[in-house]
């Protein structure tokens, strides 16, 4: 290709190494070795190459009339460094070091990486990042579009203009590259990218580690390396601890909701405030962990997160990286652990995302009956792909190692593992052995789980999975997933459906309670009241109760109660705590102006209390996986709706009994069988006047009698409340 060709790739923006051209080069004049400068400057009347050892201009010839320009250094043969200074058409002089006069930043070992889906790091090497080179501070872009006939950076720097900024693609990679000197953090920024068939798309950067406020979509330069860290403690701690037998009780939170300035034009609290509002409060409530829906970046508001652009920029709608950095510090410097909500199963479709993202679909699968979810609207990542696995992948590292995240919930996962989830006959594709399992997406979420472990060890992995996959929290090598914990949606489903049962008709249900425990060991399981059920119509976790008033609470209470005493970790959606009335409205504030009232108050005060007895008791936490940590006393009192049952710490003296009574008949006289002689304080009854309660219960507890009841040698008579959970501690003597 003759120079005047590759000239007129350049100026029609179509070429895929304007580095062959542009720039400083050796060239031949008369036979003899020189040195040249050509720059493409379609807004320049006049340029002029400044020698910047020298600090002298020489004017540049303007050989083409769309802006190519040329200097020749005849009697040179070394190359130098320069800078560019224009005059434009309206008189507007600037000066600035020639993007083209820098060698490649990626290496070979790099791209090797990318291309073999294990370059863990990639966040590092693709994106915008601030580095200096040959004492020059400037931006590296790099992006993957390996299917794109010319990809440019455009921003305010260059008037949005895809001509300015021509990227070079690094060999059969992919990735496209450009190093920019002089931008500053805030520069706003998309890829402008021209497709094989010549059309034209504006997108946002896929490793932006920082957004416009929507519904702008611009990414924006920003170093996150600047944040000072003050939570050496915590990770250090957090590393060597077995979260499988430590109390973990989270509250889910959507940052957007949770509070909100209503006096302000209802506007989001920001980070900062957030840290001196909600941590505070988390703290107090005595819960180990805040799990957020997802922060990453959103266009849509009532996606809540789950439809997500920037995989690696929290949310700008609070503030800024570094302002979510101080969040996650401020939580850890007060001991609580932080979860972020994860999507890796799908994307959505807006035009600057990652769909159809050169052309073609880079991300997704092209075919719909492998590439899109059509209930939600979205794309379906191609986990077959070894870069697209390596994105995700890199992603999750990303959160765990720049913003010391704790835990990664992945949501539906699901939809993930199963080829023809949510699809009819006809409609998915099955997989080579003719079976619905997704295998791709299988071995992604298994090595998922290895990498993440293997780099940051005691950070949680759980997965949000309704279905009766096995192995979902069990070792890879056994055939497992790989998670943590694993959300018990089954749980969920069947307590709510329990507790919107009319009491009189309860007895027919009883199965409801105790099928749990048929399972409770198959896997790591975290007890979840989520926000899935407080959503689109239905209703509110206290409205679910039946019953008047009184009915409602008490019933609430008997369900925090028996959530804490069930094997398992434990999880509640904002609003649960203190009795929301309506179901969730991401649009407002939860509805804080209830604590007014004394209900409220009270059962915020339960749950509190609820919490800290958790974390106190080892009973509660220490064998949440193993049968031998929980033990039925009576599960067969169907007719009065009463079960009871013993939770055990690795202490084998260190029991707590606990009983439930889901009538609102007060029981008198009831006996139970306990393991051992002596006083069993009442460590908590639900029934206190302390939480709205009538406050019937046992004076503070019983003395177990030599009594033979439910095969055991001695038992206790006690007073059950109405709609209500008592916990009983042997006192040692």
């Amino acid at each position: 290709m003759t120079l005047k060709e590759h000239i007129k790739l350049i100026i029609k923006a179509e070429h895929w190494d304007p580095y062959i051209v542009l720039g400083m080069h050796e060239i031949k004049s008369d036979g003899k070795k020189a040195i040249a400068v050509r720059a493409f400057l379609p807004d320049a009347d006049e340029a002029w190459v400044i020698d910047v050892s020298k600090e002298k201009s020489y004017k540049m010839e303007k050989t083409n009339k769309a802006g190519f320009f040329e200097k020749k250094f005849e009697s040179r043969k070394e190359f130098f460094k320069y800078k560019i200074k224009v005059k434009t058409f309206d008189n507007h002089i600037y000066e600035f070091y020639d993007p083209y006069s820098f060698w490649p930043v990626l290496s070979d070992f790099d791209l090797y990486l990318i291309g073999e889906g294990s370059h863990y790091k990639k966040y590092e090497k693709l994106g915008a990042h601030f580095m200096e080179i040959n004492g020059i501070r400037g931006v590296h872009f790099a992006v993957w579009a390996p299917n794109a006939k010319r990809v440019s950076v455009v921003g305010d720097f260059n008037n949005w203009d895809g001509r300015r900024h021509q990227m070079r693609v690094l060999g059969l990679s992919g990735v496209w590259e450009i190093f920019i000197p002089g931008l500053e953090k805030g520069d706003l920024y998309k890829f402008e990218i021209k497709s094989k068939a010549n059309n034209i798309f504006l997108k946002a950067d896929p490793y932006a580690l920082y957004f416009e406020v929507r519904p702008k979509s611009a990414s924006i330069v920003y170093d996150i390396n600047e944040y000072k860290w003050d939570d050496d403690k915590w990770i250090e701690l957090r590393s060597k601890k077995n979260w499988l037998e430590t109390p973990i009780s989270v509250y889910e939170v959507h940052l957007s909701s949770w509070m909100r300035m209503p006096e302000e034009e209802n506007r989001f609290l920001t980070y900062k405030e957030l840290s001196d509002k909600l941590i505070p409060y988390v703290k107090e409530m005595g819960y180990t962990h805040i799990e957020l829906l997802p922060v990453t970046e959103h266009p849509l508001d009532a996606s809540w997160g789950y439809q997500t652009i920037g995989y690696f920029a929290p949310t700008s709608r609070h503030g800024t990286p570094s302002d979510f950095m101080y969040f996650v510090d401020k939580c850890h410097q007060n001991d609580i652990g932080v979860i972020l909500d994860w999507v890796p199963a799908h994307f959505p479709k807006d035009a600057h995302g990652l769909g159809y993202f050169d052309g073609t679909c880079l991300y997704e699968h092209e075919d719909p009956r492998k590439g899109e979810h059509r209930d939600w609207g979205t794309l379906i990542f191609n986990y077959g792909r070894n870069e697209v696995r390596n994105f995700l992948i890199s992603n999750a590292l990303f959160w765990l190692e720049k913003y010391h995240i704790d835990g990664l919930r992945v949501d539906a996962v699901a939809s993930m593992i199963y080829l023809d989830y949510s699809r009819k006959e006809g409609e998915w594709i099955p997989n080579i052995f003719g079976g619905n399992e997704n295998l791709e997406a299988i071995d992604f979420l298994k090595k998922f789980n290895e990498i993440v472990h293997e780099y940051h060890p005691g950070v949680l992995t759980i997965a949000e999975e309704s279905t009766a996959w096995t192995g979902v929290s069990r070792p890879t090598h056994l055939g497992g997933l790989g998670f943590s914990l694993k959300w018990n949606m089954g749980w969920m489903h069947d307590m709510l459906e329990y507790f919107s049962t009319d009491p009189v008709h309860r007895k027919y249900h009883h199965n409801n309670l105790t099928f749990s425990l048929l399972y409770a060991f198959t896997e790591n399981f975290m007890l979840v009241l989520s926000h899935d059920e407080v959503v689109h119509g239905k209703s509110s976790i206290l409205n679910k109760m039946p019953g008047d008033m009184w009915q409602k609470f008490a019933n609430l209470r008997l369900l925090h109660g028996f959530m804490h005493g069930h094997p398992g970790k434990k999880l509640l959606f904002m609003g649960g705590e203190f009795g929301q009335w309506d179901e969730w409205d991401h649009e407002h504030s939860i509805d804080w102006h209830l604590l007014e009232y004394e209900p409220h108050q009270k059962l915020q005060r339960y749950v509190k209390d609820l919490n800290s007895l958790y974390k106190s008791e080892p009973s509660f936490y220490e064998i949440d996986f193993n049968y031998w940590g929980f033990e039925w006393i009576d599960f067969r009192d169907t007719e009065q709706s009463i079960i009871s049952f013993i939770r055990k710490a690795k202490d084998s003296d260190d029991f707590l009994v606990v009983v439930c009574n889901f009538t609102p008949v007060p029981r008198s006289n009831y006996r139970i069988g306990v393991p051992k002689p002596g006083f069993y304080r009442e460590l908590l009854n639900s029934d206190s006047s302390e939480y709205w309660g009538g406050n019937i219960g046992n004076s503070g507890g019983v003395f177990a009698e030599e009594i033979k009841w439910h095969a055991r040698q001695y038992s206790i008579n006690i007073t059950l409340p109405p709609l209500a959970i008592v916990i009983f501690k042997p006192v040692k003597d």
